[in-house]
């Protein structure tokens, strides 16, 4: 048995989950969020799939050359990257960037001349269990002025991009962006400009203790919502994380010790925390479901935290997770549906425990 804690992937469920998505949306490109799962193995069998690779940096870039990613099936989708990453980018290949702000789509237009662009603006879609704020997306109609100047600087309009907000639980909040998004690509066909795709982005859901919606439910709103508010000639472009790599992911780890605080409350202290895997339990957004080796015994409510000795180590205090009475130290613990946004968010070393160890199983390569 691997050293605990560690994630492993069922690369088997990851095919699976991305042949879900393409049946329910078989027009629509699909294209992974690298930063839900930077996982060598997992990008190659993507890869063979036929996906598109959403990149965030020069370094997932690197990774998806390195298993054989075509440079034309990327785009560098962060917004917020430095001038001389748009021309490295640009130098390895990659032609197609998003951007929000005018300063960047300057960038572009001198380091990536030519390239093809999207432009993000901030979709009135309710809030996601876990939003982004304002930190990305200009308004609409920023968004549209800025893709004709892209248009009169030289650059290809791919099209207007939103995003909905990670873990979206309400399937209308991508009806609201595409509404939005379809009165830009309108304006824009006033000025001859003939929008080739809209991206809708991600935060398409996983259930966690929450049930989230069925892909198929989120599909039928897309596709309706694209047939009235947009023209047959712009396809979309979807950017799952969460939703090919979450349910592929199980971390396995261990109890370190068992506690009662002078308030009287248990405390379960397990080997895995916020910095070395379990960051999106932040605000306890994400409630993830724990399988141990002592179910079936005594359970009662328990206050779960990590292993390094920072006060904000604590996984859940709020949250109402309820634990075996008989847990003790190295007892085994399952952590499911981790295969997102656990390994990315590992850190370096913060109090000199190592990042999250991944280890992937199933689906050789066809």
């Amino acid at each position: 048995m691997p050293e605990s804690p560690y994630l492993l992937i069922d690369l088997e469920r990851v095919r699976d989950n991305y042949r879900t998505l393409h049946a329910v949306l078989p027009t629509a490109r699909i294209r992974f969020a690298v930063k839900a799962a930077p996982v060598p193995e997992l990008i190659a069998l993507l890869n063979e799939q036929g996906a598109e690779f959403d990149v965030a940096s020069i370094g997932e870039i690197e990774l998806c050359l390195g298993e054989g990613v075509e440079p034309a099936r990327m785009c560098y989708g962060n917004p917020i990257k430095k001038a001389a990453h748009i021309a490295a980018a640009h130098a390895m290949g990659v032609r197609r960037f998003a951007f929000d702000t005018e300063d960047d789509l300057l960038h572009i237009v001198e380091h990536a001349p030519g390239a093809e662009v999207e432009c993000r603006f901030l979709s009135a879609a309710p809030e996601s269990t876990t939003p982004f704020g304002t930190k990305f997306g200009c308004t609409p109609g920023e968004a549209y002025r800025l893709l004709v100047r892209a248009r009169d600087l030289g650059l290809i309009v791919a099209g207007p991009y939103f995003h909905v907000g990670s873990q979206q639980l309400d399937p209308a909040a991508w009806r609201i962006g595409i509404e939005q998004a379809g009165r830009i690509v309108a304006a824009l066909a006033d000025k001859d400009i003939r929008v080739g795709s809209v991206n809708i982005g991600g935060g398409l859901p996983i259930s966690y203790t929450q049930a989230a919606p069925d892909p198929a439910d989120i599909a039928a709103v897309v596709t309706t919502a694209t047939a009235e508010f947009l023209p047959e000639t712009a396809g979309i472009v979807i950017e799952p994380g969460r939703a090919l790599v979450g349910s592929a992911g199980t971390i396995h780890a261990e109890v370190v010790g068992v506690r009662i605080a002078p308030d009287g409350r248990r405390w379960v202290y397990l080997d895995i925390g916020r910095y070395n895997g379990m960051a999106e339990t932040e605000n306890e957004y994400i409630a993830y479901r724990f399988v141990t080796e002592r179910d079936g015994d005594p359970v009662d409510e328990a206050v779960v935290a990590g292993p390094t000795c920072d006060g904000d180590d604590v996984l859940y205090q709020r949250t109402r997770v309820m634990l075996p009475t008989t847990l003790r130290a190295g007892d085994h613990i399952q952590i499911l549906d981790t295969g997102a946004y656990t390994a990315s968010y590992s850190s370096v070393s913060f109090n000199g425990f190592p990042p999250l160890t991944v280890h992937v199983s199933g689906a050789e390569r066809e």
